[in-house]
C-alpha cells in the first residue's frame, strides 16, 4: 500500500480547509488488500475526528477534514477469483506432474522390467527424458485447459504476454516432472513414491507457496522454508503476468530460479539412474 500526500497538505490543515490523500493498494491479493484498506480507513477516520475536535476547541468555523481518494490497482473489484485462479494453475501443475511421474520408474522396479531397461545401451539421461515425454504432453494439455478455463469461464484478466506465460509454464512443468521421476528412482516403490510425491508437491504447493496463506504472515522459520518451494515462484509469475501485465524484467529472478530447479532435479535424477546402471 502506498500513501500519496499533496504538497499543500500542511497548509490546508493549518487553514482548516478540506484536503485529500490518495491510497494506492495492490489488489492482486484481495484478502490482504481488504485488510490494508480497513486499517487505512480507520486511521484516516481517527485523524479526522482529532482534527475536528481540535478545530472546535480553537473556535474555528472552517471545516477541516481529510478525504481519502482510494485507488485499488490490478484488481479494482477485489474479486478473490482473480487471485485464486492463477495460483491454482501452479498448484494443479505441480500436483499432476509430480504424482504422475513418481509412479513411472517405481512401477518398472516392482514389475521387474527395470533391469531389462538398464541392460540396454540407453543412457540414463535418455531414460529420464523418455519417461518424462508422455507425461509432458499431458501436462501441456492440462495447462492449456486450466488457462482457457481461467480466462474464459472465470473471467480472470490476462494483461501480460502469452509467450512469457507459456515459457514459464513450460519450465515449471519440466521441473515438476523431473522431481517426480527423481522420487520414483529413489524409492523404487509405488506406494512410497506416491506418498513422497504428496508430501513434497501437493502440501508445499498448497500451504507454503503463498497460494493459501500470505508468506509475509508466516513465522520467520517457515518463510525461509518457502524459498525452496518452486510453486512459490510460479505463483508470483502467474499473478504478475495475469493481473499486473509485467514482463521478464520484473520476473527474471523467479524465472531463473525455476530454470535452475529444473536443471538440478534433472541432473540428480540422471545421476541416480546412472548409479543403477553401473
Amino acid at each position: 500500500m502506498g500513501l500519496a500526500i499533496p504538497r499543500d497538505y500542511a497548509r490546508r490543515i493549518e487553514r482548516n480547509d478540506e484536503t485529500q490523500v490518495q491510497l494506492l493498494i495492490d489488489g492482486s491479493d484481495s484478502n490482504t488488500a481488504s485488510i490494508a484498506l480497513g486499517y487505512s480507513e480507520a486511521i484516516i477516520l481517527a485523524e479526522n475526528l482529532d482534527l475536528l475536535a481540535g478545530s472546535a476547541r480553537a473556535g474555528n468555523s472552517g471545516r477541516v477534514s481529510i478525504e481519502n481518494r482510494l485507488r485499488i490497482l490490478y484488481n479494482p473489484e477485489q474479486e478473490s477469483k482473480n487471485y485464486i485462479v492463477p495460483g491454482l494453475v501452479a498448484v494443479i501443475l505441480m500436483i499432476i506432474a509430480a504424482l504422475l511421474t513418481s509412479l513411472t520408474l517405481a512401477r518398472e522396479w516392482e514389475t521387474g522390467t527395470m533391469e531389462q531397461l538398464l541392460s540396454t545401451p540407453v543412457r540414463s539421461s535418455e531414460l529420464v527424458l523418455g519417461k518424462m515425454a508422455a507425461y509432458f504432453i499431458l501436462g501441456v494439455l492440462d495447462t492449456v485447459i486450466a488457462i482457457i478455463l481461467g480466462i474464459g469461464v472465470f473471467g480472470v484478466p490476462m494483461r501480460g504476454s502469452f509467450m512469457l506465460l507459456s515459457l514459464s509454464c513450460f519450465i515449471f512443468l519440466i521441473g515438476a516432472l523431473f522431481w517426480g521421476i527423481l522420487l520414483s528412482a529413489a524409492t523404487k516403490n509405488q506406494l512410497l513414491a506416491y506418498q513422497a510425491g504428496v508430501l513434497t508437491s501437493f502440501l508445499p504447493a498448497f500451504l507454503l507457496s503463498g497460494f493459501m496463506f500470505a508468506i509475509e504472515n508466516m513465522p520467520k522459520g517457515i518463510q525461509l522454508v518457502t524459498y525452496g518451494i518452486p510453486a512459490r515462484y510460479m505463483i508470483t509469475i502467474l499473478k504478475g503476468i495475469f493481473l499486473k501485465g509485467v514482463g521478464l524484467d520484473a520476473l527474471l529472478w523467479e524465472f531463473l530460479l525455476l530454470t535452475v530447479f529444473a536443471l538440478v532435479v534433472f541432473l540428480f535424477a540422471t545421476k541416480k539412474l546412472k548409479r543403477e546402471i553401473v
